[in-house]
């Protein structure tokens, strides 16, 4: 096999100058080709070269290339789709997505708010949402009745799970509740911005009258819930916020504070109609549910259920 190079997303995007959103958005039309290793895409070095030059002014010839036509008719008979989100239990659902139809899922791994607004814009297909509303109580449908307006659209659930305090072992410093991290002795590691994890954090500081500029470690940034849980783990910090699935991966303890209900939200239109069908489909199926229920720490109750549907 020869050697050819190739780039992650996140490198093009560097190449390039432009956003991985953009680069996700001309992935979804067929017009970067792409290729998978694992969970990665990947891009080969001469396809980039194809699409730059085709990019280029006065270079309509170059566009009617037959290898160019060619690639770019495959990637859109494969119908590729963009789910935005970061549960591994969305690679479950690429997997069943895969196997059942004809849509080729493409993973992004933005947080829940950003991947909203990128919808709104036109540059995923599902996203996966996790937002708490400090005001209702309520899960994620504030936000989306906020951001997707003039849009119709579909909330499915995905599956409800515990969310809370990643602590070392044993959970020396006695953290229970979210005024502790009032404390002066206690150093937290967020999330980015725009993520389910930092927005369930920063309402619960606004219920609870805590100025995030009191908090130490308020300002430190981790982008998943895995570095956040390897962050207490290792002593960066004393305590971070995220699900108890990563707690268990990393072997540290977790102290559950709320449920959060983590659902899909899909537009509706008649180029999404069938995709609706199949994810509904997928979600209700024994065999989904099975393989969910055996990863542990997920309630699956409520999986494929219409939270809300607008017309």
């Amino acid at each position: 096999m020869s050697k050819e190079l190739s780039y992650t997303i996140e490198e093009v995007s560097q190449l390039l100058k432009v956003s991985k959103l953009t680069l996700y958005d001309l992935v979804k039309k067929g017009e970067l080709p792409v290729f998978r290793v694992g969970r990665q895409m990947r891009i080969d070095a001469k396809d980039l070269d194809i699409y730059i030059n085709s990019q280029k002014t006065n270079q309509s010839k170059k566009l009617q290339a037959p290898e160019l036509e060619l690639k770019r008719n495959i990637t859109k008979d494969s119908y590729n789709i963009v789910i935005s989100g970061q549960d591994m239990v969305l690679d479950i659902l690429g997997k069943h997505i895969e196997k059942n139809s004809p849509y080729k899922p493409l993973r992004s791994y933005t947080g829940s708010l950003n991947s909203l607004i990128s919808m709104y814009n036109g540059e995923y297909d599902i996203v996966s949402l996790h937002m708490f509303d400090g005001d209702t109580g309520e899960y994620n449908l504030p936000y989306i009745k906020k951001i997707l307006v003039g849009y119709p659209y579909i909330l499915l659930n995905l599956l409800s799970r515990k969310a809370g305090f990643y602590v070392k072992k044993g959970n020396p410093l006695n953290l229970a509740s979210w005024t502790d991290l009032n404390r002066k002795d206690i150093k937290i590691i967020n999330r980015e911005k725009g993520s389910g994890a930092r927005i369930l954090l920063d309402e619960q500081l606004r219920i609870h009258g805590i100025p995030s500029r009191d908090i130490k470690g308020y300002e430190n940034e981790e982008s998943n819930h895995f570095s956040v849980a390897s962050a207490v783990s290792s002593g960066k910090a004393d305590v971070g916020v995220g699900i108890e699935k990563a707690a268990k991966i990393v072997g540290i303890d977790f102290v559950p504070l709320i449920t959060e209900r983590y659902d899909l939200v899909i537009l509706k239109n008649p180029e999404s109609e069938h995709l609706i069908s199949v994810i509904k489909d997928i979600l209700s199926s024994h065999r989904f549910q099975t393989e969910v229920h055996s990863l542990g720490d997920y309630d699956i109750s409520q999986t494929g259920n219409i939270i809300y549907e607008t017309y």
